[in-house]
C-alpha cells in the first residue's frame, strides 16, 4: 500500500485564468488535487466578483497538493512556464487586469529558491522579459464551488471549447510524448 498521500505538499501558481491552469495541472503525474481560488491581495474572503474588478489585489491562481515522491516541484514550475505566457503584463490571452497575473506564490525558502532559479532557466526560452511576480503564500481563498474543476464539468462552454481545449490537448501530446 501506498502511503505517500500522507506526504503531500502544495504550490500555489497563477498563470491567467484559474479555469486553464487547473485543467493542465490536473493531467499531471502526482498531482492529487487542484483548487481554484484567489491570492496576493488585500481583501479577506474575496469574492470572484470582487476579484475581477481588480479592487482586491488578488490573482487567480491555482492551489495544487502533489506526492513530491511522483513529482517534483520544479516540474510543477517547469509545466507552468509552459502553461501560459509570463512575459504578458496582467494578461493571458484575451483576459486582461491584474487579476490574470502570472505569479508564484511560495510556502518556504525552498519553494522560493526553486521559483528564483527555475525563472532565470525558462527566461533562455522567452525573447521577451519574464514579469512574473514570485512572493510569499499570505492566505489562499478558494474560489466558489462553481469554479472547481470547470473544465471537466463544462466542456461543451464556449469558453472551454475556444481556449481551454486547445491548451488541454497539446499539454496531452506532451504527456504521451513523454511516455505518460
Amino acid at each position: 500500500m501506498n502511503n505517500s498521500t500522507n506526504n503531500l505538499e502544495t504550490a500555489t501558481l497563477g498563470g491567467g485564468c484559474f479555469w486553464c491552469t487547473e485543467a493542465i495541472f490536473q493531467m499531471l503525474p502526482g498531482v492529487k488535487s487542484v483548487v481554484s481560488g484567489y491570492a496576493g491581495g488585500t481583501r479577506e474572503n474575496p469574492t470572484y466578483k470582487e476579484v475581477c474588478s481588480g479592487d482586491t489585489g488578488h490573482a487567480e491562481v491555482i492551489q495544487i497538493a502533489y506526492d513530491p515522491g511522483l513529482v517534483s516541484y520544479e516540474k510543477l514550475l517547469e509545466t507552468f512556464w509552459e502553461a501560459h505566457d509570463p512575459t504578458t503584463l496582467n494578461r493571458q490571452g484575451g483576459d486582461t487586469g491584474t487579476q490574470y497575473r502570472s505569479i508564484i506564490l511560495y510556502g518556504n525558502e525552498a519553494q522560493k529558491a526553486a521559483a528564483e532559479k527555475s525563472k532565470a532557466r525558462a527566461q533562455k526560452h522567452f525573447a521577451q522579459p519574464i514579469v512574473t511576480e514570485i512572493v510569499p503564500l499570505k492566505k489562499f481563498y478558494r474560489g466558489e464551488d462553481y469554479h472547481q474543476d470547470y473544465y471537466r464539468g463544462n466542456p461543451g462552454q464556449p469558453y472551454c471549447r475556444a481556449v481551454i481545449r486547445p491548451k488541454v490537448e497539446k499539454f496531452e501530446q506532451k504527456l504521451k510524448a513523454a511516455g505518460h
